[in-house]
């Protein structure tokens, strides 16, 4: 968890001792440190007092979320969060928007590179369209070593829908048993056709649905990133340059279908995780400089401009647009 960026930072972290040990007197550079925990709510209102807005990084977001979410509101301050869980996003949309709506407050969940980006990128593709027929987003990574974070958020996911896997279909979300399986996915050049895991569902079927007319989104992921990532030996990514990014170079190819109609949006870059740090941060100074669409909780595509958004993270990703 973290505050506005600026001299008057605040920053929260997993583990209060950790925390502790690194804060010293309690600044770590122009960083104010203030050890709280999701179970104290009183911790949680003495570390946001101040802060102009709460970016929630610790996951499991299942337990943070709630918690943090409600703080901000108490303080009356922007929240964004990176999750990536499924059933998380679905219960920040029921749960947190009417106080949020009331309180005249934005919340933006799934501000990352799954929910966040493909959002971003199906609202561009559309355009001036409100509704579609589907949406389809197609995840290509080279590799996917995962960090502990999403090790840890997907256990509880898992246990949180009892082991099943889930679809956005007929317009809702559809558990099931059935077993994952293959298929082919074009990706732009120099990626080309690629095997996928179809139905490898990422919470893009959480966000896009929450403000597009859409009775189907699709997910899908090349199978060896999938393969990566259901390996328990899978390490974690390790720095290879400057910036402190993996080797891993992804592409997320998203399509539309309207009418018979297609449209496009493809954005290419490099490590996910380095990604997903601008995304949230260019969210949070766009809701601090008034450049929103609405408020309450509400994704990437529904509050911001998408294409000028996506625009601003140029040095961080290569989108293309077809329409």
């Amino acid at each position: 968890m973290g505050g506005h960026v600026g001299p008057q930072d605040v920053g929260q972290g997993r583990g209060v001792d950790g925390v502790r040990l690194l804060a010293g007197d309690g600044v770590w550079g122009d960083v104010a440190v203030r050890p709280a925990t999701v179970d104290d709510a009183s911790s949680l209102d003495r570390a946001l007092a101040g802060a102009a807005a709460v970016i929630n990084c610790a996951g499991p977001f299942a337990v943070t979320g709630g918690p943090v979410v409600e703080a901000a509101l108490r303080a009356g301050i922007p929240y964004g969060d990176v999750a990536a869980e499924i059933e998380a996003n679905v219960s920040m949309f029921a749960d947190y928007a009417e106080a949020a709506r009331r309180s005249d407050i934005p919340v933006v969940p799934a501000m990352a590179f799954y929910g966040g980006l493909g959002d971003l990128l199906v609202t561009a593709a559309m355009g001036e369209w409100t509704a579609a027929d589907v949406a389809h987003v197609a995840y290509g990574l080279s590799s996917w070593h995962p960090t502990a974070g999403t090790r840890a958020a997907g256990r509880v996911s898992h246990q949180r829908r009892a082991g099943r896997r889930v679809r956005f279909a007929d317009g809702e979300l559809q558990y099931h048993d059935d077993k994952a399986s293959e298929q082919d996915w074009l990706f732009p050049e120099p990626w080309g056709r690629r095997a996928v895991i179809a139905e490898f569902t990422m919470t893009d079927v959480v966000t896009v649905p929450s403000h597009v007319a859409v009775p189907e989104v699709r997910t899908c992921m090349t199978v060896e990133a999938a393969r990566d990532l259901a390996e328990e030996d899978t390490p974690e990514p390790e720095p290879v340059d400057a910036l402190g990014r993996s080797n891993q170079i992804f592409v997320v190819d998203v399509l539309v279908r309207a009418g018979g109609v297609e449209r496009r949006a493809t954005a290419r870059g490099q490590d996910i995780y380095a990604v997903t740090a601008p995304l949230v941060v260019e969210a949070v100074q766009r809701i601090l400089a008034g450049h929103t669409r609405t408020t309450g909780v509400a994704s990437a595509g529904a509050m911001f401009d998408a294409a000028d958004f996506l625009q601003a993270l140029t040095p961080h990703l290569s989108v293309e647009l077809q329409h």
